[in-house]
Parts: structure tokens; sequence; C-alpha cells
């Protein structure tokens, strides 16, 4: 060999040799991070963002995208502060099998904090996600926008939404909350389909506990004010709620099971498992006589669903009503009842807000709708009327007729006035409608409406009439013979009635009149 040529060889091993070291050196930088910065971390009970991603994919299915992206800021003397990623790990894995993409926001780097670059990250991910029809997951750990990039920053945020909105209803959207989220942070996860929080760690506030001390003078630590309880009971804004991180990205999972990649898939399938006993003749005497006792709906829905298994969307929150996803004869389906143990499963603000929004969700993902009515009318009072009662009422109506899906309807007991006619009834699009025997669907109640027609009568004239009512409209016979119902059932039939309508719907074809989009009374 020439001499020229060992020369030669020489450099481009030692150029490679170069390369790779270049190369360690930033993967290791990428991905180790800084150690102090993660055991603050982990004293704060929290996890990093790779190890989040680990517990959430598949193992060894995670592939990331843009691992060395870096800022381009130089304010404040950001060129000197640069590490690989800038502050967000994301990419694409498996949860199941099923493909999903998945960004974190590292808050050991810059405080999880969004630079226009990261920002990019997350709409390329956001743009593969949606050509790809798969979901994804962004992980919430982050102290906002990035103070040194000013405006750049923000339009980050402006792109990241924009995303948000032209994915709704395309593919599922999924937002964890695993510490801080702050001002138009917020924007994010409440664009998305649904938000988990974690008990004492995760918070969201649009303006935090020393501002809201400035401008109302209000005296509110950060829990009271935009924690984990706070948006599961009280503000309706998060949807699941976790004791831990762990335990929250499980249900992450737990959720995707019952979820399409996307608005042009099935729901997946999943068969009875073996030896599934129900006890139906005990729904014959479940639901009291006595029209004015409670029992849990939530135990009757029980007892016809798949496993026994109804996986609650807003547990927390609006409890009068019930919103979940569950199977039957292993077919998705989402359902929306009314809780008489509650508030005696009237209808109010809280309540029309929650079952429309998740009528919506059902009904962009080909989820058939089972609804249970035991509903005795909306909330009274001034506090309902002046919070606009009717505005939000009508979500349900609206959500209700503008869904295509298969709409199966079960009156269980009550259904009085304008409340039977928004819970899914046959003259707002329903496609089969069962009662038990012991339904009442009448304007009101039989007191009520005695009080009302009879008022200047003696008593032996208002029991009278109270018993004529009684016939003529405390009973589902006459909507069935109109032809409002159209089938009146044993409560121990109802699995098997819904299973029968169920696949009768299976290849229901409905579109809306072609129009840009509706109006819905937000």
């Amino acid at each position: 060999m020439l001499k020229t040529e060992k020369i030669k060889m020489g450099s481009s091993e030692n150029i490679a040799s170069a390369n790779m070291a270049k190369f360690e050196e930033l993967n290791r930088l990428a991905e180790m991070g800084d150690a102090a910065r993660i055991e603050k971390q982990h004293q704060a009970g929290k996890l990093t963002a790779r190890e989040r991603i680990a517990i959430l994919l598949d193992k060894g299915t995670f592939v990331e995208i843009d691992k060395f992206v870096i800022h381009r800021c130089h304010n404040f003397g950001l060129e000197k502060n640069q590490h690989p990623g800038d502050g967000i790990v994301g990419g694409y894995g498996k949860i199941d099998g099923r493909l999903v993409y998945v960004y974190a926001y590292d808050f050991t780097v810059f405080g999880g904090s969004l630079s226009r670059t990261n920002a990019d990250k997350i709409v390329k991910l956001q743009k593969l996600a949606l050509k790809m029809g798969a979901p994804i997951i962004a992980l919430n750990d982050s102290g906002g926008a990035r103070i040194q990039e000013g405006v750049s920053s923000l339009a980050g945020y402006g792109d990241i939404f924009y995303q948000n909105t032209i994915a709704s209803g395309v593919i599922p959207q999924i937002s964890v909350i695993l510490g801080p989220c702050a001002g138009g942070a917020c924007y994010s996860p409440a664009l998305t389909d649904f938000i988990f929080m974690v008990k004492e760690h995760s918070h969201m506030f649009v303006t935090g506990p020393d501002v809201v001390k400035t401008v109302t003078h209000e005296e509110i630590d950060k829990e009271g004010l935009g924690g984990a309880q706070t948006h599961n009971s009280t503000s309706g804004v998060a949807h699941f709620l976790g004791e831990n991180e762990e335990e929250t990205l499980m249900m992450v999972r737990e959720l995707l099971t019952f979820l399409p990649s996307n608005n042009m898939d099935d729901p997946p399938y999943s068969p009875v498992s073996g030896g599934q006993e129900f006890d139906s003749e005990k729904l014959n005497t479940f639901i009291p006589a006595d029209p004015s006792k409670p029992y849990d709906m939530k135990e009757l829905i029980e007892n016809i669903v798949d496993n026994g298994y109804f996986f609650q969307v807003q547990e927390n929150f609006a409890q009068n009503i019930l919103c979940g996803l569950a199977r039957i004869e292993g077919k998705v389906v989402g359902i929306v009842a009314n809780q008489p143990a509650l508030q005696a499963g009237v209808l109010d603000i809280d309540a029309s807000d929650k079952a429309a929004r998740f009528i919506r969700f059902c009904d962009c993902f080909s989820i058939p709708i089972v609804s249970f009515v035991d509903v005795p009318g909306f909330m009274p009072g001034k506090t309902q009327e002046h919070g606009g009662i009717i505005r939000h009422g009508a979500k349900i109506v609206y959500a209700y007729v503008e869904a295509t899906v298969p709409k199966i309807t079960v009156i269980t007991r009550k259904a009085y006035g304008g409340a039977y006619i928004v819970m899914s009834s046959k003259h707002t699009g329903a496609d089969i409608n069962f009662a038990y025997p012991n339904a009442e669907i009448a304007v009101m109640g039989q007191d009520g409406a005695v009080n009302i027609l009879y008022k200047k009568v003696s008593d032996e004239e208002k029991e009278k009439a109270r018993k004529e009512y009684e016939d003529k409209f405390s009973n589902p016979y006459r909507a069935a013979e109109l032809g409002y119902v159209d089938e009146i059932i044993l409560p121990s039939q109802t699995r098997e009635k819904l299973i029968q309508a169920l696949d009768m719907t299976h290849t229901k074809i409905r579109s809306n009149p072609a129009k840009k989009h509706g109006n819905i009374p937000l």
C-alpha cells in the first residue's frame, strides 16, 4: 500500500471516530440530562419526561424525533445555555401494539418552558399524528412560555392550539397534567378530548395565586385554585384523577382500549371474557316501586355491560349524570345516564355541559350512545336561570340531534317534561327507545300536575284526580301507543334488547345537511 493511501485511510478513521464521539456525547447529554435537576424532580415526587414515556408506551417501542434540537434564542445570555432536545422529549411508539404519538415536557430543562424550537417539535408530531391517523398524548409539566423568547414563545403556543383544533374529531387527543400548567399553556389541554391529573402534583390555572391576590384580593393556594381535585370535581376542566403518576399513565392506556385510532376506524372490539354471568332477574326488583326513592344507576349499568365494567368519565363532576365507556357483547358503547341517587337525577348546568361534550366525543369517533333515563326535569332556581340553564340545556339537545351514530334509549323510571325530550327521545333522533313497565312519561309528576289542574278542589277530589292522572299519564303506555316508545321491556331483558338493537343499528347510515358547521349554543 502506498504511503499516501495509508495517510488517507488513517484520516478517514480519525474522522469517523470523531463523528462517533460527537454523536455519543450529544446522545448522552440528551438522554441523561442534568443529574442534580433530575434528583430534584424525584425529590418532588415526580418522574422525568423519559421515565413517564417509558411507563406509558409498550416496552422498547419508543422512537424519538428531534432529539438534538436546540433553541435559537440569543437574549439574556441564553445562547450560552443550550441543551439537546431543549426541554421536549417526543416521538412515537405503541400502546397495546397500536401506534401513538407522544411528547413530554422536561421540567429539568428550563423548567419545561416552551421555546419556539420545541413548539416546532410539538407541531411536527401533531402533523404526523394527523397524517398517520393515530392518537397523540401530551405529558405536561411546564412553567409556561419561555420569557427570554418573548412573542416567539407565544407564537409557538398559537401554532400548537391551531393543530389541536384542526385535529379535533379526527384523532383522539389526550393531555396528562403532571406538574404545573399555567397561563396560555392551559389552552392546549383544554382543546384536547380528555385531561388527566394527579393528586397534589398537578395544577392548572390561567393566573396563579399571587396574581389573583393582587387583582381580586382573594387569598387562595394553588391547590384550591387549580389543583387536581378542584378541576375534577368543581370546574369540570379535567376528566380523570389519578393517585400518582404511574396510576394516571395506566389510566391513559386503559382509555385507549375503548377508542379507535381515528375517526375512520371502528372502536376496538373485545370479546366477552369466558364464564361471565348476568343476574338479569335481579333487575326486575332493583328499581323501587316508590318513584320518590333513589337507587344507584351505576349499579344497574354494571349489571348490564360486559364484565360489569363501566369506565366513567368525569366521575367526580356533576355526579347527577353519569358518562362513560363500556362494552356490550364486545362492542364499545358510550353511556349517558341520569343518576337518581344524587339530586334525583335532575339536569342542571354542569350536568348539561358534561353530557353534551361526551355525546359529541362519541359521535366524533363512531361510538354508539346508550342513554338510561330517569329524570324529573331541569333544576329550578335563580342560580340556574341566571347561570344560563336554557343555553346549557340546549347543548344536550344539540348534541343528541347532531349525533349520527346509533342512539338507543332506555327509560327506567321518570321522564318528565323538557328533560324527557332532551334525553335522547324519539323526537330528538333516537333510533330505538325502550321503557320499563314502571316508567312515567309525562309533562310532570302527578302531584305537580294535580296541584296545577285542580287548585281549588277538596283533598278527596285531588286524590281522585291524582289516581286518574296516574292511570292516564304516569306510565309508558300512552307513549307506546303513539310510537314514541318502540318497545316496553322488563328490566331483566335490557342486556338482550341492547345487544339486538346494537346489532341492528350497526350499519346505520345518516348524514346531516351539508354545511360549514352548526352554531352550537356554547
